[in-house]
């Protein structure tokens, strides 16, 4: 089977459009490819550490994760947003199971770093595949919240880029990143000019040129990472943009595809 992995940050999903469900449901019902979603979902976390008063700090972009937070990011990832998934994928006729990383031992976590002051905030060791494919064989669309779990049942917080390219690892799937911008692009007098491909010699000259820079630095070097290590294709897709998801499944120039060496055409 064939899987394509499609996360989803938490601050785009307000901006997303019926289709972008309905391209979900379509590239499953065609049978070539098999969809997984796996989400974030900071700006909620966010707003239920406000609202119940549990304070929170970050460290190298990091969330600092107490049992305290902990309670309150699970809530938030595996069940408002959770669910909210898998209802706007019912809505668009299709039939989709939500899950967290602790399901079925669906991801095996360890602590990130030896940085004791992250508290729970871990990394994926092993992704079961099995559990995953049992999903597919039931027409299912898994909808992965990224909580994970330790052999002693301990819970951790996982960055949702690290869960979904630890997932595409696993799988050999392609890997893709759903953004409100159209990809990668270079700003010239005001216009901007999307590489509709890159390889890895390219976003090293981009990132010392300043034009790949801030939050997209540790994405494309997470999707360098990712290649080395068996996903067959990284891409960074506008989800606002109408049908865009189908029409980068086919191919399309939508969005910024990464490559290891493919040639770049100049832009």
């Amino acid at each position: 089977m064939n899987y394509v992995v499609i996360k989803c940050g938490g601050s785009v999903f307000e901006q997303l459009t019926p289709s972008f469900y309905q391209d979900i449901v379509a590239i499953q019902e065609q049978g070539e490819w098999q969809p997984i979603i796996v989400h974030g979902g900071g700006p909620l976390i966010s707003q239920l550490l406000a609202q119940t008063g549990v304070k929170t700090s970050f460290i190298d972009g990091l969330r600092v994760t107490t049992d305290e937070v902990l309670d309150v990011v699970e809530m938030a990832l595996s069940g408002a947003m959770n669910k909210g998934i898998v209802r706007k994928l019912a809505e668009a006729n299709g039939k989709a199971i939500g899950i967290s990383g602790i399901d079925g031992n669906l991801l095996e976590t360890k602590p990130f770093s030896e940085n004791t002051a992250l508290g729970f905030v871990g990394e994926v060791t092993k992704v079961n595949t099995s559990l995953i494919d049992a999903f597919g064989k039931q027409d299912l669309i898994p909808v992965i919240s990224p909580i994970g779990m330790d052999a002693n049942g301990q819970r951790y917080n996982i960055n949702a880029d690290m869960a979904a390219s630890a997932v595409a690892q696993a799988l050999g799937a392609k890997l893709c990143y759903i953004s409100d911008i159209p990809g990668i692009y270079h700003e010239i007098d005001g216009e901007k000019h999307v590489f509709h491909q890159l390889n890895e010699s390219k976003i090293e000259e981009l990132i010392n040129q300043d034009v790949i820079k801030d939050g997209m630095i540790p994405k494309v070097q997470s999707a360098l990472e990712a290649l080395h290590q068996d996903v067959l294709e990284v891409s960074i897709v506008d989800g606002t943009k109408e049908h865009g998801l189908a029409e980068f499944m086919q191919g399309k120039e939508i969005g910024t595809r990464i490559s290891l060496t493919k040639e770049v055409p100049y832009v």
